[in-house]
């Protein structure tokens, strides 16, 4: 079993508030999760109106998919107009690494 994920660091457009920050990041957690079948959630900057963190992950039979779907999610986030992309982490490991 492989287990992936990612973190992303972004800049937001046009927003001065958190309830703004929510409306905008919410849709983008949401749709990683739907197309991808993979667990997102906002998880850093969370006091910050501007910035947020967002992390997935997934967990897949064999590494070339895991990273199929990575590169994916990654790819949707770096397209969508309203976030500037500051940084990605990445992190694949398989279940009996030790």
């Amino acid at each position: 079993m492989w287990i992936g994920w990612l973190e992303f660091d972004l800049l937001l457009g046009d927003v001065r508030s958190l309830k703004q920050k929510r409306s905008a990041v919410r849709p983008l957690v949401s749709e990683l999760a739907r197309r991808f079948s993979v667990s997102a959630a906002e998880t850093g900057s969370q006091d910050l109106h501007r910035r947020a963190g967002v992390g997935v992950g997934v967990v897949a039979a064999d590494r070339a998919h895991a990273v199929s779907v990575l590169d994916a999610a990654e790819r949707l986030v770096a397209a969508r107009p309203e976030f500037e992309l500051l940084s990605v982490r990445r992190g694949l490991r398989r279940s009996d690494d030790e």
